[in-house]
């Protein structure tokens, strides 16, 4: 599981900026007034070869009791709940205020690893300047500049280091090919939780826990018709015959990093709502993650005529980029389409798992260029000449040749049909990747 880091602090001291360079992206605002962030935001990033989640958060005000403010510091309270390492940030020109005070004695209540860092700390000496922060009692001051980029490797090695975990090359384990983990994903209250219970509740299906994570992430083996799978829970289950009904608790946190271990991701909808901004969401995340994914709309039962035809055109519309995935109508509660699933489930996994071999692949390739060649680029039109599997789950296909930076992404998208269609890859995303032939002539002097 990749480890998560949450930022704290009060308003316009740089948080956002600090989860910009994090995660090497823009998604964050910027802008130099204080409350601009409200919500979690959450962003992915890397150092070398380890891994890591950002929690962008809003200012901060532990004893607000009313207002937005109130509802900023349950934002934020939960992202602390959430990370493994908190990062403090404070506004080393600013100096240390009352509200800075605040957010150290929460802080220090919690057991829970934080690092202190002082933004805005370029051109400033170490000594002085900073010496007032070390009263909030966290240890050692880090001075970073967010905007510029200075010092931000440092701290992000010193809160990595802070969680001691193994290096990702001694914790990785030869995964077990014939089990297929299977991640159930989707909004609070849209009936995970029933689902499992269900599954866990058949005849023949044999159940037992596993010990969890450090973040308590449970997963679940079970056997259905001999092929075995793996549940990794996002739904807050407890052991069959302790709690029956568990009471879900979601956490983007938990369903980032259930999607990222899963080969195979199950995305309940409910039926009652439709298809809302956090399944697109969640829906984007699987894509992103390139998992096999199989959709399911939960409570099926529970609407009319109209409310069905609502919410396949909701489907076809705000979920269009997983059109490649099969779709099931289903009632968890009354058992009702649950068994078709699982041939979902391990055709969609045969898919992200299949191996193309490279004298078939480059076949298609040819057989595309003919049907249909790539439109010219400049003076040149892009040449396709071999195509090899580059990876699974899920499935990359490489193709090489000149000048295949002109070829367009409609033509990629036409390549990707081919290919889907020859290779029956019903529940994976596919990757198309050009790959253009070094021009042996480019250095040389004319």
């Amino acid at each position: 599981m990749k480890p998560v880091i949450a930022l704290v602090g009060r308003p316009n001291v740089g948080k956002s900026t600090l989860f910009n360079r994090l995660t090497k992206s823009r998604d964050a605002i910027v802008a130099d007034y204080a409350g601009l962030t409200r919500d979690r935001h959450y962003g992915q990033g890397h150092l070398g070869n380890r891994e890591y989640i950002v929690i962008d958060t809003g200012g901060f005000e532990p004893d607000a009791e009313s207002g937005i403010f109130k509802e900023m510091a349950k934002q934020t309270r939960q992202a602390v709940a959430e990370a493994d390492v908190v990062v403090f940030v404070v506004d080393a020109r600013a100096g240390v205020s009352a509200q800075d005070h605040d957010i150290a004695n929460y802080l220090r209540r919690l057991s829970k690893p934080a690092l202190l860092v002082a933004n805005k700390a370029e051109g400033m000496r170490e000594g002085a300047q900073l010496a007032e922060f070390y009263e909030l009692g966290l240890g050692e001051v880090l001075p970073v500049s967010a905007a510029h980029g200075q010092g931000v490797r440092a701290m992000l090695e010193a809160a990595l280091d802070e969680l001691h975990l193994p290096d990702a090359d001694a914790e990785a384990e030869a995964p077990d090919e014939r089990v297929i983990r299977l991640a159930v994903a989707g909004r609070p209250n849209v009936g995970k939780s029933t689902l499992i219970n269900t599954w866990l509740g058949e005849e023949r299906l044999v159940a037992f826990d596993l010990p969890g994570t450090t973040r308590d992430a449970i997963t679940v083996d079970f056997e259905r018709n001999g092929q075995r799978f793996q549940l990794i829970d996002t739904a807050g289950l407890r052991r069959k015959g302790k709690v029956f009904e568990a009471i879900e608790k979601f956490s983007v946190v938990k369903t980032l990093q259930a999607i990222e271990s899963a080969n195979v991701v199950l995305l309940l909808l409910d039926a009652t709502q439709g298809v809302t901004d956090q399944d697109a969401h969640i829906a984007g995340f699987i894509l992103e993650s390139g998992r096999a994914v199989v959709l399911a709309v939960n409570k099926w039962d529970a609407v009319d005529a109209y409310q069905r035809e609502l919410v396949q055109r909701s489907i076809e519309t705000r979920l269009a980029f997983l059109k490649f995935a099969e779709l099931h109508f289903i009632s968890a509660l009354k058992r009702q389409g649950i068994g078709p699933l699982w041939g979902s489930i391990a055709k969609a996994h045969q898919a992200a798992m299949r191996k193309m071999p490279t004298p078939q692949l480059t076949r298609l390739l040819q057989e595309a260029v003919q049907f249909q060649a790539p439109k010219r680029s400049g003076m040149f039109r892009p040449k396709l000449r071999y195509a090899h599997q580059g990876g699974m789950n899920p499935p990359v296909i490489v193709v090489h040749g000149n000048s295949l930076e002109g070829v367009t992404d409609a033509y990629k998208r036409f390549l990707e049909g081919r290919f889907r269609k020859a290779f029956d890859l019903t529940g994976t995303p596919l990757r198309v990747e050009m790959k253009t032939a070094r021009n042996p002539y480019a250095d040389k002097e004319s």
